[in-house]
């Protein structure tokens, strides 16, 4: 399963700038409940390094100097290393840290000397049952794991899924061994694949995998490789897209290409031809180098060939095909990435599936 990690594509966006660790005043009051008003007590002690910030408690943290309007989750994230940027985004977003006495947003800016005060929020149980349902595991040790998700499962609980999805899976392969980042809902999910694309998913076990996971996905040092089978054949044998991706402003359950502008999300698909079936169909290796919802499926409706059993983006059933196939063609084949804890290169392969195997010898 290990190798040596592919190169890190040109283009790519750099990781911010650090900010520096700042220093935090204990709150002498840690189970006070406050209110807009309230204020930091010791917010006047000396710069030391920052301590762990434990849920519920109340403290009080002074934005040290060099920082300007920066946002307040990052300089919390730089101080407090431990919790993730998605945790303290958590805690804006719930109305649990103030700036000099006042409740601030999550996207609100903050600068040298001003005086935060926050609480992490309260860990909740965990409510979902765990569920035996097997799982075709390609890599496991005690910090993360790869599953080849089948398609038909969903990754997480949502409305109108029942007690069949991958986190209920996991819940019961990892006997409650699994990262809490992701919130009660997603324990141990760093990012995720549709319900019908198969392939390789990544799971973390621990806090630690998860952040550093998720630090790979986000400095797009993670190599991801699809097969997709399109309709049609393309005129070139390879190229590239980077059509903006947003929300379809007309139907929110799918996505769109949408300018900058009006809310679009910088999206890079590098694709090539592996096989040619004639006019019917082409199956085509894609390798992403961002992650925007349905991103391939969006790019191959623009390039003009949409995926196979795609209805959702235009596909229609064709009298061509030998069989018309009941779901999305598109499968999640390669992973490459650094262990985030051992930091050995993990080479990690899905097979092709079934029903897609089968097409493609029925197509030649």
């Amino acid at each position: 399963m290990s190798g040596a990690p592919r190169k890190r594509q040109s283009g790519g966006a750099p990781p911010p700038p650090s900010l520096p660790r700042a220093a935090f005043a204990g709150e002498s009051r840690a189970s006070e409940e406050w209110g807009v008003s309230g204020s930091a007590s010791n917010a006047g002690a000396g710069a030391i390094g920052a301590a762990a910030a434990p849920p519920g408690e109340c403290r009080t943290l002074t934005v040290p100097d060099g920082i300007h309007r920066a946002r307040a989750d990052k300089v919390l994230a730089a101080a407090f290393p431990e919790h993730s940027r998605v945790a303290w985004q958590r805690a804006l977003s719930a109305g649990l840290v103030q700036a000099d006495g006042a409740v601030i947003s999550q996207a609100a800016a903050v600068s040298a000397g001003q005086v935060l005060r926050f609480r992490l929020p309260e860990t909740q149980p965990l409510e979902l049952r765990p569920v035996s349902i097997p799982l075709n595991v390609l890599f496991e040790d005690e910090h993360l794991l790869a599953v080849n998700k089948a398609s038909g499962m969903v990754v997480h609980p949502g409305a109108a899924t029942g007690e069949d999805t991958l986190v209920h899976a996991l819940l019961a392969h990892c006997a409650g061994s699994l990262s809490g980042i992701g919130g009660v809902e997603r324990p141990g999910i760093v990012h995720r694949l549709d319900r019908e694309t198969s392939g390789v998913i990544l799971v973390a076990k621990t806090d630690a995998a998860h952040r550093g996971l998720s630090g790979q996905f986000a400095e797009r040092r993670i190599s991801k490789h699809y097969l997709a089978l399109v309709s049609g054949r393309p005129q070139l044998l390879s190229g590239t897209l980077k059509n903006t991706i947003g929300r379809n402003p007309n139907h929110r359950h799918k996505m769109a290409l949408v300018p900058p502008e009006k809310g679009g999300k910088p999206a890079h698909t590098d694709w090539e031809v592996a096989e040619s079936f004639g006019e019917r169909a082409t199956l085509m290796r894609c390798q992403i180098h961002t992650g925007r919802t349905h991103q391939i499926r969006v790019h191959m409706q623009s390039l003009g060939h949409v995926i196979l059993g795609d209805v959702v983006y235009g596909w229609k059933p064709d009298p061509r095909l030998p069989v018309n196939p009941e779901r999305v063609m598109l499968h999640a084949g390669q992973l490459t990435l650094t262990h985030p804890i051992t930091q050995q290169p993990l080479d990690l392969h899905a097979p092709v599936p079934a029903d897609m195997e089968r097409l493609i010898k029925a197509l030649r």
